[in-house]
């Protein structure tokens, strides 16, 4: 079993949806994804949404939908155009 180091946050959970998207909490720091930028989420079911687990140490995985995210393509979405289709 490997435990993060004191101070590092290692939970990961969506805290709120709207109209324009989703608020996903995740080591420490809020991230706001627009269904603009991540649509996969904007038709999904609120439970599958809500299902989310952390991956590697910048990953994210919604199993209920398959969808896998890292961070920097959370961040910065204008880096990594969408190349799937909803």
């Amino acid at each position: 079993m490997k435990f993060s180091p004191h101070g590092i946050n290692t939970s990961v959970k969506v805290v709120g949806i709207n109209p324009l998207g989703l608020w996903l909490f995740a080591g420490g720091e809020e991230h706001f994804l627009s269904f603009k930028e991540f649509p996969w989420f904007e038709s999904a079911p609120v439970k599958a949404v809500f299902n989310v687990e952390k991956q590697g140490r910048s990953g994210f995985y919604w199993p209920d939908l398959d969808i896998d995210l890292m961070l920097e393509g959370i961040k910065h979405p204008e880096k990594y155009p969408l190349k799937a289709s909803h």
